[in-house]
């Protein structure tokens, strides 16, 4: 085809230029979905993408950029084509904790963020595409090559650039020494769909843009959460007050929550006396479990799931996996709106439970399995804070109610590996039966509110 033809049908193909058609498209409303720290996604409206002049001529660029695609730039294509915009981002922060890298010092704040500003990126990505309605590249000029299937959703702004972008800003926030290397890794991502042929180099401006816009709040709403407060208080003494100094996570109870009114909302009851005759069952319990036996099978693999769910996978990691997993076999890593919502619902539910967990211990105070009773001897180390309630069974029941809203054809395994996470703790060596159970308690109510925002947030 010579020049001239080329041009002449390009301005013909975009003179017929009308929006985007109806079939198939992804979540045409996922734009007026509820968000999570950005007004809306109306109120980060991207201004209008080119019109046909521009258009035509970053057709032509695209045609004879994507002639010669070298090994490097089809690798690049396929790595951020492996999932929805946002999957790599969650892992890159998965293979950091279990790598042991620096996450800060409450890794769910990095998980939360990061989550929580590439879904409100998403949503207002998706607020401007269905409401400027431009057509992909290939949908213009069908002779242009697509290294990837085109997506069934307007093209601008681009929704890898929005969320790459808003996820490299809030991560180049938390660990400044690595800004560089997340940022290159967001021009990466949105680079890939223009080396794609499914986006416009204009698309990816745009959505860079709104990505810095959206990390912008994302991290002013984290530097006034109160997680940098120092605490100056006085561990309190008794025969059932837990025994120690410099107590880990002391000043959650004073942050800022997502959801809940106060981070006692659903404080757990009074524990009981720890000196008192009916206390003593609590105590054997702990005390009785078999720990550790050489050559007994059974106790092997208790002890297994102990350090199992002591691990890097077992804190932070396993309910990801599990989203991962099911998202490809439900086929939604084909629509970035839904699955940067799962991320985001799964990390901020976790946030206020980490809250409403320290609100219990440092209320009450109370003191460990092994502090009462030294002839206990944990399998693991005991952390530096009070007992009462399991901050593991709090955190397991509530990032397990998520999931089984989230999965619902899941339901029943996951909250059995969600108590298999509490349990643990008991098997440990480092909670009584009691902490467990107000945990789960404690961890399914925190996780109803957040269902019951998702319920209403637009998205059914």
């Amino acid at each position: 085809m010579t020049s001239r033809t080329w041009r002449c049908l390009a301005l013909a193909l975009i003179a017929l230029m009308g929006p985007v058609t109806a079939y198939a498209q992804i979540e045409p409303q996922a734009g007026h979905w509820r968000t999570w720290v950005i007004p809306s996604g109306e109120n980060y409206r991207v201004p209008p993408p080119p019109g046909p002049a521009q258009t035509q001529e970053e057709i032509r660029a695209l045609r004879e950029r994507l002639r010669n695609l070298t090994a490097v730039e089809r690798a690049q294509i396929a790595y951020w084509d492996a999932g929805a915009p946002a999957y790599r981002w969650m892992d890159l922060i998965n293979q950091r904790a279990l790598a042991g890298a620096p996450l800060t010092t409450y890794a769910h704040r990095v998980y939360t963020y990061v989550a929580q500003a590439m879904y409100d990126a998403t949503v207002a990505a998706w607020e401007s595409k269905y409401h400027y309605n431009r057509r992909r590249p290939s949908e213009v000029f069908h002779l242009l090559p697509t290294a990837v299937a085109m997506p069934d959703s307007p093209s601008y702004p681009s929704e890898h650039a929005a969320t790459a972008q808003a996820a490299a800003m809030v991560l180049a926030h938390f660990l400044p020494a690595e800004a560089q290397s997340f940022l290159d890794m967001a021009a990466d991502a949105a680079n890939s769909r223009v080396l794609a042929g499914v986006q416009y180099p204009s698309d990816v401006d745009a959505g860079i843009a709104l990505g810095n816009a959206v990390a912008a709040a994302v991290i002013a709403r984290a530097d006034t959460d109160g997680s940098s407060a120092t605490w100056n208080g006085v561990v309190p003494t008794g025969p059932c007050n837990w025994v120690g100094t410099n107590p880990g996570n002391v000043t959650a109870p004073g942050w800022r929550t997502l959801l809940m009114s106060s981070a006692g909302q659903f404080r757990p009851p009074t524990p009981p006396d720890c000196k008192s005759p009916g206390f003593a069952s609590e105590v054997n319990t702990v005390k009785s479990f078999a720990r550790v036996v050489p050559g007994n099978a059974t106790n092997f693999m208790l002890n297994y799931k102990v350090f199992y769910w002591q691990s890097p996978e077992g804190l932070n990691v396993w309910p990801y996996r599990y989203a991962d997993k099911w998202i490809a076999e439900d086929h939604l890593d084909a629509n970035p709106p839904r699955v940067a919502r799962i991320y985001a619902l799964m990390a901020s539910t976790q946030y206020d439970a980490f809250i409403a967990s320290q609100d219990g211990k440092f209320t009450y105070w109370f003191i460990r399995p092994s502090q009462l009773d030294p002839t206990i001897v944990p399998l693991i180390p005991v952390p530096n804070f009070p007992s009462y309630p399991s901050n593991h069974s709090t955190f397991s029941a509530s990032r397990a109610e998520i999931l089984a809203y989230l999965f619902p054809m899941r339901a029943d395994f996951i909250r059995a590996v969600g108590k298999e996470g509490g349990d643990s703790r008991i098997w440990g060596g480092i909670h009584y039966p009691m902490d467990n159970v107000e945990g789960v308690k404690l961890g399914r109510s925190v996780a109803k509110l957040f269902t019951d925002w998702a319920s209403a947030d637009g998205s059914q």
